[in-house]
């Protein structure tokens, strides 16, 4: 897939190969090395988000057996590393010959939460077990997802995700914007081969994740990754340069409302539609900036639950269709204003 910035990433097979899919306690915040509410491997910035050398010295530690907290696994290290096709369900590990303990989550697909996975993903249930794996690897070393996260990436993130499907058409295009770690872009992708996605994020060290991360999960017919800003790519004339205006434009914990529907609904076709991913306060946010998007060019926003047969907790989406270029409706606004004035 064509990429745009991504730095010097290392080969394409290189997620799959360099970190083993169990990262033992010390990434789901049972070792003293993370204090309660970090979020981040010791040592990473409190601005950048990027784990630190030292953070990542730390992690690369417990993966080899050797941090003091860990206890280390037998054979000095974790057995059989790399991210295989199938991942793990309900394994355990022994740990120098004592008790076995649950493997962290990863590409384990929780044994409660199986035929969930097994109904949204079908067939693609191993793809995606192998991205649940990079991102409580790969995506914890790299910053893009927090250590605490590693043990529940399914249902705080893969299955999340995934119940968005049921809002988007059949065959359509999808533009996921400030897409991290390809949440929901890449779920949606795995979920739904129908789909043509492109990955839109900023940050190179993200891309540079994206990018192996197609690669690895099979992907490049499907999945573009574009380094650039949503609002650089709304602009006149960017389009042409690859992002062709999209039937569906998803965003994930990006930014508030307003700003989203501003950088998002641009990239939408005309009738097509933004899906944004929010939490309990999705009403409050609506009500709030419900003109403000109407003068964006969008229909009445919509708040939507999404897995609602299937999730405990279903996702919230607020969904704006886009009825007009937002020039086009400050014209109207101006012309009704003129009209009444007279």
């Amino acid at each position: 897939s064509p990429s745009a910035g991504s730095g010097a990433s290392r080969p394409a097979d290189a997620l799959s190969q360099s970190v083993p899919s169990d990262l033992g306690p010390v990434l789901c915040g049972s070792g003293p090395e993370y204090s309660r509410g970090d979020r981040r491997p010791p040592g990473g910035g409190p601005s950048s988000g990027e784990p630190s050398s030292a953070g990542r010295d730390l992690v690369r530690g417990v993966l080899s057996g050797n941090s003091p907290s860990s206890g280390g696994v037998s054979g000095g290290g974790l057995s059989g590393g790399g991210v295989s096709d199938g991942g793990l369900l309900g394994g355990s590990i022994s740990q120098d010959g004592g008790p076995t303990r649950q493997a962290a989550a990863g590409g384990a697909v929780p044994a409660a939460l199986l035929p969930v996975a097994q109904r949204l993903f079908g067939d693609r249930l191993p793809a995606a077990r192998r991205y649940a794996d990079l991102l409580a690897t790969e995506g914890v070393l790299r910053g893009l997802v927090g250590p605490r996260e590693a043990c529940r990436v399914w249902e705080r993130h893969l299955l999340n995700c995934a119940v968005v499907a049921e809002l988007v058409p059949y065959g359509a295009s999808v533009v996921d914007v400030g897409s991290g770690a390809g949440l929901p872009g890449i779920v949606l992708a795995i979920a739904r081969s129908d789909l043509a996605v492109t990955l839109v994020e900023p940050l190179a060290r993200r891309t540079a994740f994206l990018t192996e991360a197609v690669a690895t999960l099979g992907l490049g017919a499907e999945v573009t990754v574009v380094r650039s800003r949503a609002e650089d790519l709304a602009r006149p004339g960017r389009g042409a340069a690859g992002v062709p205006p999209a039937d569906v434009v998803t965003a994930r914990a990006v930014a508030p409302l307003d700003k989203l529907v501003g950088w998002c609904l641009p990239l939408a076709t005309i009738g097509g539609r933004l899906l944004a991913i929010k939490g309990a306060s999705a009403p409050d946010e609506v009500a709030a900036h419900r003109d403000r998007i109407v003068r964006l060019g969008g229909a009445e926003p919509t708040v939507r639950q999404c897995g609602l047969a299937v999730l405990d907790i279903p996702t919230t989406v607020v969904e704006v269709v886009r009825l007009r270029g937002a020039q086009a409706a400050g014209r109207q606004l101006g012309r009704r204003g003129r009209g009444r004035s007279g």
